[in-house]
């Protein structure tokens, strides 16, 4: 199984999923990658400093570069989760009709700043979520 996760910049909580995911899922026949809606906005370099100590209290790897939502992902994908309140689920509605593809919409609020608490909340909200999908 492929699972993409989405959020507004591919900035933390797509990644986020993308890297719990692949930590829980290591060395299994399912893989996840991440990309935003607009990843078009780089990442600050308190906002760099926050997740590599997120990275190390959690042991998962934050990759530095971000991806654009595109056909490749999507046709790549099985399933799409959505991981960002402020991202409508309706934009994918598309990928859900017309390409037989699985979505599902977390409602995680975005973190701005170096507030390493909430984004800490943010990442034990995203790992028990997948923990929940029980794919083992």
């Amino acid at each position: 199984m492929n699972i993409l996760f989405v959020c507004k910049w591919n900035r933390f909580r797509s990644k986020a999923g993308e890297a719990i995911f692949n930590k829980i899922y290591k060395n299994q026949k399912h893989h996840a990658k991440s990309a935003g809606i607009f990843p078009y906005f780089s990442l600050s370099k308190e906002s760099i400093k926050t997740l590599n100590e997120v990275q190390k209290r959690f042991g998962i790897k934050f990759s530095k570069k971000q991806s654009s939502i595109s056909k490749k992902l999507i046709n790549w994908s099985d399933t799409i989760i959505v991981v960002a309140e402020d991202v409508p689920i309706s934009i994918f509605n598309i990928f859900k009709e017309e390409h037989q593809k699985k979505l599902v919409y977390w409602k995680i609020k975005d973190v701005f700043g170096k507030n390493i608490k909430k984004r800490i909340g943010r990442v034990k909200e995203i790992e028990s979520k997948i923990k929940a999908l029980n794919l083992n």
